[in-house]
């Protein structure tokens, strides 16, 4: 039996022994100018053609350029009000055009241990996550399945991520992560920011960092989020759109770790394994 084989038996295995279905990703940017928040709006839309039920947290609230003033959305309620049942998850989220449900979600105002995949039985959660002052995830986001960091191909960008890993790594006994390249003009040097990311990550830090995949820079981002749509909707065959569709879809691919932590390696996967999968 082939290797691939035997993974994808145990892939399946840990599905069905997951206490939920529903996967929660965290998204995040050490800068507000890298794209994440349009990352993770466009993963959501992109995870919606899949035919899948999908909820983004928003740890921006209504600030300006949160998915929430971006898809001009106005919730009856958030997160906090969920956890309380002031409000259902259906009542109090607002509905994109996309199909992607969205919840302000701001850090410090529910309880910490609200676990959202027990407020909303959906696919995937989302989660637009933000750092505190000293570069520490939220307690929503550290109860994520998977964290993508998404960055830009210039220096600055890289230096800021890579400290910013090992300021998570360091907070939260962070042991993996996953990469997302934005604004592309070259997929190759894309793919080489992230091979080099995730040879320093295991040498320096014995973290096990993954590429998540890049997207190319597209003029019809902008142009999209001034008809307050992603582009995966509103220009479903430009690049950028093509690239969030391959992303979206490899999601559905990613290791399943039930019960797993953002803090926690992965049961029965080496370090050694994960960076050669990355490779």
């Amino acid at each position: 039996m082939s290797n691939k084989m035997v993974a994808d038996q145990a892939d399946g295995l840990r599905r069905l022994l997951a206490h939920t279905p529903t996967r929660v990703v965290a998204v995040a940017g050490m800068a507000r100018e890298l794209g994440a928040t349009t990352t993770a709006m466009n993963l959501g839309a992109a995870l919606v053609l899949q035919g899948k039920d999908v909820l983004l947290l928003d740890e921006h609230g209504m600030a300006v350029d949160s998915a929430c003033a971006l898809w001009s959305l106005d919730p009856l309620g958030t997160l906090a009000d969920v956890a309380l049942r002031r409000l259902t998850c259906e009542g109090a989220a607002a509905r994109a055009s996309c199909g992607v449900s969205v919840l302000p979600a701001l850090p410090g105002a529910q309880d910490p241990s609200a676990d959202p995949r027990r407020l909303w039985q959906g696919d995937v959660i989302l989660i637009d996550a933000v750092f505190d002052g000293e570069g520490r995830l939220s307690e929503l986001a550290q109860m994520a399945d998977e964290l993508v960091l998404v960055l830009q191909p210039h220096a600055a960008s890289i230096t800021s991520t890579y400290s910013g890993i090992k300021r998570l790594h360091y907070a939260h006994a962070l042991k993996q992560l996953r990469l997302l390249v934005n604004g592309v003009a070259d997929p190759e040097a894309a793919q080489q920011i992230m091979a080099n990311l995730v040879q320093t990550g295991s040498r320096y830090l014995a973290v096990s960092l993954q590429p998540a995949g890049w997207v190319r820079a597209d003029p019809h981002l902008r142009d999209a989020r001034r008809l307050c749509r992603t582009v995966v909707e509103a220009f479903p065959a430009s690049p950028a759109a093509v690239d969030f569709r391959r992303i979206a879809a490899d999601m559905g691919q990613w290791p399943w770790r039930p019960g797993a932590s953002l803090a926690v390696p992965p049961a029965r996967e080496t370090l050694g394994s994960n960076i050669a999968a990355a490779s």
